[in-house]
Order: structure tokens, then sequence, then C-alpha cells
């Protein structure tokens, strides 16, 4: 056992004066204090008047507990109604920030870093919160550079350094979104924007009244022109030379019609989405080699070459006549706007991502002035620089290879300087099994 000393018999003893003198004094404080809170809470006890509280507390809580479980039911049917709806629907709160958005509408340049851009919308928003109802209009955006697929554009395509400035500018196109908007109040708290992209419908109305004014336009000069030859057939003592020039003008025309067709024929099929599966699976240089080959006689009229260099077993999906057709125009724009003897070459590559793969036709022609590096891309789009052989073209082979890289996923741009020589570049999506 062990000793136990008087100092330590001492202490413990003055411990206990310290705690008794602390009860006591709590007691007195107590005696004092009991009436005054026994007149403050009209009889009650504490312990009755803590209960009280604490149950008025608790109340309060589950309150708040119970409309959070509202607001989280609210963004659950939220959610589901968004996930059942077509188009691209956004929903905003009521300090204007997105709270559900389908990824479409960052597509469609509507929405960036959860806050409605486009201005129009976001003044919709604005006035059916004040005023309720709902409102229906169309709009016109432009897709947002970075939903581009763009490829290395750090050098001319011949190796040489871009210098700065804008005509080293690389110029990328993409196409409007046509959307028909709506909008309209779900709560006190949210509104909600429905888009229907309707850009498919009105790009194939373009296309076709384009087919049916051009159409019904060129068809008027061999109209004309066949009518000259049979009044010339008609008449008597004409000499054999003169007929056959006639003929000569008739089956030009004819050539420049049948062009025409096929191209806005080759156009409206290439409005169509292309969407990847095992089946469409194709070889990008091999697709190159063979539209070379369609520009080989071109090429061979005016002692041209066409070389044709790059990295294969790069795979993308999509529909080979358009891919083949796209290059083609290609090599051919860049055979006709280069000099007899030129090489026009075709290069096949991944770009530095590994994600695209990158199709450059390159020339040393003539080039294209800034103000028209633009307008180019559009559909009967006639530059000024015309030579001999570019007079009689149709305007459709630049805008069928934006419509071909639009439907792939893929994009469309153009390095140029006048005098210099232009790169055109193809950026096609690989495969995912092979990006990855």
């Amino acid at each position: 056992m062990p000793h136990i000393t008087t100092t330590t018999i001492i202490a413990v003893a003055f411990v206990l004066l310290a705690m008794g003198a602390v009860i006591g004094v709590g007691l007195l404080i107590a005696d004092m204090v009991m009436p005054l809170v026994q007149s403050a809470t009209q009889g009650e006890s504490l312990r009755d008047r803590f209960a009280e509280r604490f149950a008025r507390l608790r109340k309060h809580h589950d309150a708040d507990d119970d409309a959070d479980e509202d607001a989280d039911d609210l963004e659950e049917s939220t959610a589901v109604l968004l996930s059942m709806l077509p188009g691209a629907p956004i929903v905003v709160d009521e300090s204007d920030e997105v709270v559900r958005a389908n990824p479409a509408a960052y597509r469609l340049g509507v929405v960036d870093d959860d806050v409605i851009v486009e201005p129009r919308i976001a003044q919709a928003v604005r006035d059916v919160r004040a005023q309720g109802g709902k409102t229906t209009f169309e709009l016109t955006t432009m897709t947002p550079q970075r939903f581009l697929h763009m490829a290395d554009a750090d050098d001319d395509g011949w190796g040489n350094a871009a210098p700065a400035g804008a005509h080293a500018t690389p110029v990328a196109v993409s196409r409007p979104n046509w959307l028909r908007v709506t909008v309209g109040r779900i709560s006190e708290r949210f509104v909600i924007v429905l888009l229907d992209d309707v850009s498919e419908r009105v790009r194939f109305a373009q296309v076709r009244d384009d087919f049916i004014a051009n159409v019904s336009e060129q068809l008027v000069k061999p109209s004309d022109e066949l009518q000259r030859l049979a009044a010339s057939l008609e008449q008597a003592g004409l000499k054999d030379e003169h007929i056959a020039q006639d003929a000569r003008k008739v089956r030009r025309t004819i050539a420049y019609i049948d062009h025409m067709v096929k191209d806005l024929l080759l156009l409206i099929k290439a409005q169509e989405q292309v969407t990847p599966t095992d089946e469409n699976r194709l070889n990008v240089l091999s697709e190159a080699r063979a539209a070379a080959e369609v520009a080989q006689p071109l090429a061979q009229a005016h002692a041209q070459r066409i070389a044709v260099s790059g990295s294969d077993g790069l795979v993308v999906h999509g529909e080979s006549e358009q891919i083949r057709a796209a290059i083609d125009k290609l090599i051919e724009n860049a055979l006709e706007y280069s000099p007899d003897g030129a090489v026009v070459s075709v290069d096949v590559k991944p770009d530095r991502d590994g994600r695209n793969a990158v199709v450059r036709v390159i020339d040393r022609g003539t080039g294209i002035p800034l103000d028209e590096q633009q307008r180019i891309f559009e559909r009967f789009y006639r530059g000024a620089q015309q030579n001999e052989r570019t007079s009689e073209g149709v305007g459709l082979g630049l805008a069928i290879v934006k419509h071909v890289a639009l439907t792939h996923q893929g994009s469309v741009h153009v390095w140029s300087r006048p005098g210099q020589g232009s790169t055109f570049t193809l950026v096609l999506p690989l495969d995912p099994a092979q990006a990855d």
C-alpha cells in the first residue's frame, strides 16, 4: 500500500473545501435567481422551458429539411423532364445562372460558363420571369470556335513558318445554326429555354432553292445554243465548219450543266449526318490516293503532277464517296489555279493530339485575296481572280468540301497568300479506338 503523507492529506482537504465552496455559492445563486426565472417564465420550470425551446428548434430544423427535400425534388423532376425533351433544353434560376443545360446548348453558341451568352435569349428569360407566360422566336447563332476541329497551322504546308499578319491566319469555316427558341416560366425560381435546332431543314431548303434557281438560269444558255444550232441546220448552203462550231458550243454548255447537276446532287447528299459504324471505317490515305487518280486526267492535260504522301493506317468513320469527292475537289481546285507543270501535294497525317486525321492539299498557285477567304466556301461564290480554265466553273466545289467536313464532325480551313499559293486543310476525327 502506498505511503500517504501529511502533505497529500492537506491537499485533498483543500480540494474538498473548494468543491464545497463552489457548490454552496451555486446553491445561493440559485435561491436568488429562481424567483426571477419563475416570474419571467410565468411559473414554468427551467427544464420545461428548455424542453419547449429544443422542440421549437427541432421543428424549425425539420421544416428546413423539408424545404431542402422539396428543392431536391424539383431538381430531380427537372432533370427527368430535360432527359425526355427533344432538342437542347436549358433551365435558368432566379440569378440568371444556368443550372441545367444540354451539351448541345454550348455547341450552338447559346450557353457558356453556366451563363446564357446569346443576348436575345437572355432578355427573353428576364421578360418571362417578370411577366410570366412564354415567348417563341427564331434565331441564328454560330458554333463557337472551340468546337471546331482545328489542325495545327504553324506552317504553310511546305515547311515554311507562317509569318505574322492577317494573310498568315488560317481561316476556319463553320456554319450557322438556325434555332426555334421557346422561353417559359416553370416556377417562381426557374425559367426553361427550349432550343429546337432546325438547321438541317433550313439547309436542305436552301440547297433545293439554289438548285432550282441556278439550274433554271443555266438552262437558258444551252437552250439558246440549241436554237442557234437548229437555225444553222435549217439554213441551206452553210459550211460544215460553221455547223461544227455551233455543235461544240452546245456540247460544252451541256457538259457544264451536267457538271453543275452532279455537284448539286453531291451537295445535297453531303447534308446527311454520318453515324460511325463498324461498316464505314475508312483509310484516309487510301481515299486520298483514290481521289488523286480521279484528278490525274486534269493534271496530265497541263503537264502537272499530283504527289500523295503521309501516314498509312489513319482510320476515320465516313462515307467513302463523300470524302473522296471532297479531296478530289481540293485537288482539282489546286490544279486549276496552278500554272502548267506545277506540282500539287497531298499530305495525310495525324494532328499533334493524335485525335484527328489532317489532309493538306498544297499548291504554289495564284493564291486567294484575304477579303475573299471568308466567302470561298459559300455555294456558287466565284472569286475575282479567274483564269481561262476556271472561268466556267460552277462554284460548288469548296461548298461540297465544307459540308462533307461538317457532316463528318470535322472542319476545313485555308491558309493562302496571293502569289504564293494556298493550303487547304481537311480535318476528320479519327476512329475513337485509334485515337485512344
